[in-house]
């Protein structure tokens, strides 16, 4: 390598490397930055009719009838568990709330799956708000009764008194109940308002009232380090999918029908759906509450104003992985206890788009080689070499036209600086060229092209793919599939964890780019394009860089699999290769030639 073109990738090292330095040490996330809302209560705002009809469940109005006839007083906070064998939820008197939610299946670290994250003593998990998002949980002492023997349904009921338009005072009674099964991720909630006969509905300022998830959807993750782990809002109408993403510190308002909207991460999720269409706004949230380094990724469903005297509303809540098996058992009502049909829950799983198909292809090949030997990542090693023999063919047709197109380029820019004032002779002279040579521009691309699908489905089935959390492949180096490859070892300043994968990558991108240049017949051109050839391999090492191992380890051994395939094809070129110097052998020789030949 030149000296110019070493001192400009170490420059450009240094460069990126002083970046990342500086981002660390002065240009940390956006600053805590509190909800600000109204310190007066809802029960001031105007409380009026709306022609909107609720349908009114009688059994469940029923059990709540019951649950308020024994009454009592409580003063005093107290939790209450229920427990399944794939859940452990936690929850509180005070407003009825979720504190803690648990998956028993699921570990992160030494301890369960947290998926109730960033709870505070005045930020909970289904709160209900009188009114819109923008207004303060109810936080009063509730009553609490088990609604059955095997505690698996709970309920909390408070009597509520709210002041209407013209002075007066209306008074109902505010209903939770939650109920579990005991094989599933889903719970329901229902929502029940039960007035007296002063009662005539609840508007405030147009919305009835509000349910909110957690603050924050866990597991719990470094929004400063783990850049890949994101929280993406989405909805589905019943026919598509829309996902929203916020920057740290932001809200955003959706008011298009949905049968479903929530939050998901790489590996989790949380979905709320509604059993009618009275829910019709939802507002995202990513500000910062209690921790200042932390946002919130926090999801409201308003419903609209409440016009009946007694209404019921329930809602199927699903919080647990991400996992196509997990959540497509709700489509079909014959899978699930709670009879639920149509739900399209897994329609929040992440795809490759209109590669998705694609996708399921690699997926299936990747667990076959699993069931064969029992770990992850033997099963990526045995995939990247069968891609790599399937794809042999199109590899090689692709650096044969590369080779070909470094032998044809100096007579190309000959008659390019020849003609260069002629462009329709110029056209002619380079396809008679092509057509001499047996060179196709086309060729080449062709290949890439390709492939370009698989890197995306397999870029997107490595990044998300559930069976790889907490996989280990090699014992103290790669524990977890799904994170960087990991030696114990923190570089200094930076205060990253060492990551060897991505290093053995870009090793094998410069020896690979060293090959290239050697065979080239055209070393004048390679001095003026070293730069990109190295500082390329180079940016792509830091964009990678914090990528999981599973997806790192393909990458790296696919490249050293085609580093492998270039040195032989490359072998096999100079055997077919005319003698060295001699100029460029002619795959179709005109008639002309031949003469000159014989002569």
């Amino acid at each position: 390598m030149e000296k110019n073109t070493i001192i400009a990738v170490v420059l450009s090292c240094l460069v990126i490397v002083a970046t990342f330095i500086v981002q660390t040490k002065f240009f940390p996330p956006v600053e805590q930055q509190q909800i600000v809302q109204a310190e007066e209560t809802v029960t001031e705002e105007q409380n009026n009719q709306v022609n909107t009809q609720t349908v009114i469940n009688s059994e469940v109005l029923s059990e709540a009838a019951s649950i308020v006839s024994e009454e009592q007083e409580t003063i005093e906070e107290q939790i209450f568990v229920i427990k399944t064998n794939l859940v452990e939820a936690v929850f509180t008197n005070r407003g009825g709330d979720l504190i803690s939610y648990k998956l028993l299946d699921h570990k992160d670290g030494g301890d369960f799956v947290q998926m109730a994250d960033n709870i505070t003593e005045k930020k909970r998990g289904f709160s209900v708000l009188l009114g819109d998002n923008t207004n303060n949980p109810v936080d009063e002492i509730f009553n609490a009764k088990w609604i059955n023997e095997d505690h698996s349904s709970l309920g909390f009921y408070k009597k509520i008194s709210i002041k209407n338009a013209d002075g007066s005072t209306s008074s109902f009674t505010l209903i939770k109940q939650y109920t579990f099964n005991p094989d599933e991720y889903v719970f329901k909630l229902d929502i029940i308002i039960d007035g007296d006969e002063s009662f005539h509905g609840m508007n405030f300022n147009n919305a009835g009232y509000t349910i909110c998830t957690a603050p924050q959807m866990g597991p719990h993750y470094d929004q400063k380090k783990n850049r890949l782990e994101t929280r993406t809002f989405m909805s589905y109408s019943g026919e598509k999918k829309k996902k929203q993403m916020l920057s740290l510190g932001q809200t955003k308002e959706f008011t298009k029908p949905f049968s479903w909207a929530g939050v998901g991460g790489k590996y989790f999720t949380v979905l709320i759906a509604p059993v009618n269409n009275d829910f019709q706004k939802v507002n995202y949230s990513s500000l910062f509450d209690s921790i200042p380094d932390y946002a919130n990724s926090q999801v409201f469903l308003t419903r609209n104003p409440v016009s009946s005297q007694k209404s019921q509303d329930t809602l199927y809540v699903y919080m647990g992985p991400r996992t196509e098996s997990s959540l497509k058992i709700y489509n079909n009502a014959a899978d699930n206890n709670f009879g639920l049909a149509g739900k399209r829950f897994n329609e929040s799983m992440e795809s490759s788009g209109i590669w998705g198909w694609l996708e399921v292809i690699l997926k299936s090949i990747l667990e076959l080689f699993y069931k064969i030997i029992p770990n992850w990542g033997v099963a990526i090693v045995l995939m990247t070499i069968l891609l790599k023999i399937i794809l042999f063919p199109l590899s090689k047709k692709q650096l044969v036209s590369s080779s070909k197109m470094q032998e044809v380029q100096p007579r190309m820019q000959e008659l390019q600086e020849k003609y260069k004032n002629q462009p329709e002779k110029l056209n002619a002279e380079m396809a008679k060229l092509y057509k001499e040579t047996g060179y196709n521009p086309v060729s080449g691309c062709l290949p890439m092209l390709i492939q370009f699908p698989i890197l995306i489905a397999m870029y997107n089935l490595f990044n998300n793919y559930f069976e790889f959390r907490g996989a280990m492949f090699i014992p103290g180096w790669i524990p977890d599939l799904s994170v960087g490859d990991n030696i114990g070892v923190v570089i200094p300043l930076l205060n990253r964890d060492l990551h060897i994968l991505p290093i053995i990558y870009l090793g094998s991108q410069f020896i690979s780019t060293k090959i290239m240049q050697d065979t080239s017949p055209t070393p004048q051109q390679n001095a003026s394009m070293k730069y990109m050839f190295y500082a390329m391999p180079l940016l792509f090492f830091f964009v990678i860089y914090d990528s999981p191992s599973g997806l790192i380890l393909y990458w790296t051994l696919s490249n050293l699999l085609q580093l492998v395939q270039q040195v032989i094809l490359n072998k096999l070129a100079k055997k077919q290769q005319a003698p060295a110097k001699t100029g460029l052998k002619l795959v179709n020789p005109t008639k002309n030639d031949k003469k000159g030949a014989k002569k």
